[in-house]
C-alpha cells in the first residue's frame, strides 16, 4: 500500500479542477486546459492544513511568531511539517526569498537549521533581529524597562510629533502623534542594550494600527469615521448633496500608545521567559539581507540550499506600501521613498512598471548575460502564459478589465517569479525541494492558475514537479466578477518541486 505523505488524504481533486478558464468561452483556453489535465494528477486535496495555517491566523497565538503583526505570513506549523516532509537535517540550509515576519527562518533556527532570507520591507529587518535574539535577552533588563515605561509620563508641553506621509496624514489622535514621538525619542536615548531598544521599536510598530484611526483591509487602509480624513469626506458629500456613506469603521475607544506598548512588551516578556526555559537549539547561521531577491539571489553560490519554503506576494493587487503605510512612515520612509519602494516590490499591483530592463542590467553586471537570455526565452515561449496575456488583452479591449495595469501586473508577476525560480534551481542541491504558497486569481472573467503556471515554468527551468497541495477551502471571486461572470472557485495551493 502506498504510504501517504504528511498532508495527503485519500481523495480526488476533480472538484478543485477548473472547468472553464474563460467566462462565456470568450478567450482561448486550450493551453490552460491542457496544463490543468496534466497537473491535476499530482494535485492533492489536503485535510492537514487550512487557510489559517497558510496565513497569519495561527501565529497570533504562537509564542515568538506573533511578535510582528504581519497578515501575509504563514504559520510555524506549516513550516515544521514541510521541513519534516523535505527531510531537512540539522546543519542544512533553507532559503526564504520573501521573509516577511521571518517564520521560516525562526522555525529553522529553533531546529538547528541554517537559513538565508531576503525581504525589501524594513519591518522584516527589525522583526528578524528581535526574534533571533530570543535566547540573548536579559529578562531582568526587559522587566526593568517595562517598569520604567509604566512610570514614564509625557510632559504636557511636549510638542514633537511622529512623521507622516500623505497616506497617513491624520491617522492618529493629536495626543497620540506626540506620544509616539515621545516614546521613540525616549527609547533612542535610553540606557538599555541595542537588543532591548530594537525590541521596543518592534513593539511600537505593532502598536501603531491599534492606536490609530485606521485598520488594515486587504489592499488599503480603512479609516474610522472620527478621523480628519473621513470627517472631511462626510462634509464634502453633504455639501455636494451626496448620500452619506453607509459602511463606516468605528474602532471604539483607542488605547494610548503607552497602554499598547506595555501590552506588547509584557506579551513578549512572557514569550522570552517561556522560550528561555527550554534547551537552546544547536548554533545556527541565520542570514538576513534587506533587499530584493530578484537582485540578491544571483549573487549567491551554486548548490548550497537543502530546501526553500516561502510565500511570495500574491498577484492580487494588494499594495504593501499602502497596507503598511503607518509602519513605513514611522521608520522614516518618505513619500518619495514610498513610490520607489512600491516599484521595487515584486509586481503585484497595477502601479508596478516592468523591471525586465533592470534585471537585464543586473545580470550583465554579474557577467551572466547568457543566463538572462536563457530565462527570458522560457518566459517568452511559454504557451500558457502567452494565452493568459492575450486573453487579458482581449478582455481589456472589450472593457471587462477596469484597469489596464492588471495586464502589466500579471505579465510582470510571472516574468519576475521565473527569474526567482531559475535562481533557486541554481542554488539548490540535487534532491532539494521547494515549496511555494500562493493563490490563484481571476481578472475580467479569466482564471489564472498561479500554481499550475508556476509549476510549468519551474519544470521548464529544470525542476521536477512533485505535489500540488490544495486547501479544501477554495477562494471566491470579487462581487463585481461574480455579478458579471458568475462564481468560479479558486485554489489556494502549496506547490512542491524538486531539483533532480
Amino acid at each position: 500500500m502506498k504510504q501517504l505523505s504528511l498532508f495527503e488524504i485519500p481523495s480526488t481533486a476533480d472538484k478543485w479542477q477548473v472547468q472553464n478558464f474563460s467566462a462565456d468561452n470568450f478567450g482561448e483556453q486550450s493551453a490552460r486546459m491542457s496544463l490543468e489535465q496534466k497537473l491535476i494528477d499530482i494535485t492533492v486535496v489536503s485535510n492537514d492544513f487550512n487557510r489559517q495555517s497558510v496565513s497569519y491566523q495561527l501565529s497570533k497565538n504562537n509564542c515568538l511568531h506573533r511578535w510582528l503583526k504581519y497578515k501575509e505570513g504563514f504559520s510555524a506549523d506549516l513550516v515544521k511539517k514541510l521541513l519534516l516532509e523535505f527531510e531537512i537535517q540539522v546543519g542544512d540550509t533553507v532559503l526564504d526569498p520573501f521573509v516577511g515576519s521571518g517564520t521560516t527562518s525562526l522555525v529553522c533556527q529553533m531546529q538547528g537549521i541554517n537559513s538565508i532570507g531576503f525581504d525589501i520591507l524594513p519591518m522584516s529587518t527589525i522583526a528578524i533581529e528581535a526574534k533571533q535574539s530570543v535566547y540573548q535577552y536579559d529578562l531582568t533588563e526587559i522587566k526593568q524597562l517595562i517598569s520604567e515605561i509604566e512610570n514614564l509620563l509625557m510632559p504636557e508641553n511636549y510638542s514633537k510629533r511622529t512623521p507622516y506621509i500623505t497616506i497617513t496624514d491624520g491617522a492618529y489622535p493629536e495626543n497620540t502623534e506626540k506620544e509616539i514621538a515621545f516614546f521613540t525619542e525616549w527609547n533612542e536615548n535610553s540606557k538599555y542594550s541595542k537588543q532591548a531598544k530594537n525590541l521596543i521599536t518592534l513593539c511600537i510598530l505593532n502598536s501603531l494600527e491599534k492606536v490609530s484611526y485606521t485598520a488594515k483591509d486587504g489592499q488599503f487602509l480603512r479609516w474610522d469615521y472620527r478621523s480628519k480624513k473621513m470627517m472631511e469626506s462626510a462634509e464634502y458629500r453633504k455639501k455636494n448633496g451626496k448620500t452619506p456613506l453607509v459602511i463606516r469603521l468605528d474602532k471604539g475607544n483607542l488605547p494610548t500608545l503607552k497602554q499598547s506598548l506595555l501590552e506588547e512588551l509584557n506579551s513578549v516578556f512572557q514569550d522570552i521567559g517561556s522560550i528561555q526555559k527550554n534547551a537552546r537549539p544547536n548554533e545556527t547561521n541565520l542570514q538576513f539581507i534587506q533587499g530584493n531577491a530578484l537582485y540578491e539571489l544571483p549573487k549567491h553560490e551554486d548548490n548550497t540550499l537543502s530546501g526553500v519554503i516561502t510565500s511570495p506576494p500574491y498577484c492580487n493587487r494588494y499594495d504593501y506600501t499602502r497596507t503598511y503605510a503607518l509602519e513605513l512612515a514611522y521608520l522614516g520612509i518618505t513619500d518619495e521613498k514610498i513610490k520607489r519602494l512600491r516599484q521595487e516590490l515584486l509586481s503585484c499591483t497595477v502601479e508596478n512598471k516592468p523591471k525586465i530592463d533592470c534585471i537585464r542590467e543586473n545580470y550583465a553586471a554579474l557577467g551572466r548575460k547568457n543566463d538572462f537570455d536563457r530565462i527570458l526565452k522560457i518566459i517568452v515561449k511559454n504557451k500558457t502564459l502567452a494565452e493568459v496575456n492575450q486573453s487579458l488583452s482581449d478582455r481589456s479591449t472589450k472593457g471587462d478589465i477596469n484597469n489596464k495595469g492588471v495586464l502589466r501586473m500579471v505579465n510582470g508577476y510571472f516574468a519576475e517569479l521565473t527569474f526567482i525560480y531559475a535562481e533557486l534551481f541554481r542554488l539548490c542541491k540535487s534532491g532539494a525541494k521547494v515549496a511555494f504558497v500562493n493563490d490563484n486569481v481571476r481578472y475580467g472573467g479569466e482564471v489564472i492558475s498561479i500554481d499550475f503556471i508556476s509549476t510549468e515554468l519551474a519544470e521548464q527551468i529544470g525542476f521536477k514537479p512533485v505535489k500540488i497541495y490544495s486547501l479544501k477551502q477554495q477562494k471566491g471571486n470579487s462581487s463585481q466578477q461574480m455579478a458579471k461572470f458568475g462564481r468560479v472557485p479558486l485554489r489556494k495551493s502549496i506547490t512542491i518541486w524538486e531539483k533532480p
